[in-house]
């Protein structure tokens, strides 16, 4: 993989420069969220736009920040015109099942910094209920990612809070756009639950 180059002389969208100097394990985050890379699509709010097809970069000269460096050589696979209206949290974390003694992904509700630990669930085997929940009410589950979701429980255990994209909110957009935002985030979704078990950080 070649690296970019990043210039920090031109002016840079900060929804896209991760700060990771909070991260007591910072090396493990650095090694969980490259998991997602080109899994998880990230959104920009400042430019309301998704990127689907992206490296994730840790440059020594820039201390401890992680920066999203979308594929200059794939403008298509960069989606615009993403309200942040269509953003919501989900309280859904996504952690690295090692550290808790099981393997590949894990799924939790919301962490809380000092409290108990999390009650998880295998990624996959959540993820299935929660798509066919959504698909009962007519909704689909597209999860996102956004500068600020690598966080860090109890200084410990990196972990993912999940956005979601709510495509019927994009009302800007046409249906046609809108389809095609869905089976993008679907196709990568598949592919990080095919995945899931044997991802280890």
């Amino acid at each position: 993989m070649e690296h970019q180059e990043v210039d920090l002389s031109k002016p840079q969208n900060q929804d896209l420069i991760w700060d990771l100097d909070s991260m007591a394990r910072r090396e493990l985050a650095e090694r969980f969220i490259t998991l997602f890379e080109n899994r998880l699509c990230v959104y920009s709010e400042s430019v309301r736009q998704l990127y689907t097809n992206y490296n994730l970069h840790f440059p020594s000269d820039l201390g401890r920040k992680m920066v999203v460096l979308p594929n200059p050589y794939a403008f298509h696979d960069t989606l615009h015109g993403i309200d942040s209206a269509a953003v919501r949290q989900t309280g859904l974390c996504v952690l690295p099942g090692r550290l808790l003694g099981k393997p590949g992904l894990l799924l939790a509700t919301q962490m809380k910094e000092g409290g108990p630990a999390p009650k998880t669930m295998p990624f996959k085997q959540a993820l299935a209920q929660i798509i066919s929940n959504q698909k009962k009410i007519g909704d689909v589950f597209l999860p996102i990612m956004m500068k600020g979701d690598l966080r860090e429980f109890d200084q410990q255990m990196p972990y993912i809070h999940l956005h979601r994209l709510q495509v019927q909110k994009l009302t800007r957009l046409s249906t046609f756009e809108r389809d095609d935002i869905q089976q993008t985030i679907t196709r990568k979704l598949l592919e990080l639950y095919r995945r899931a078990d044997s991802l280890v950080c």
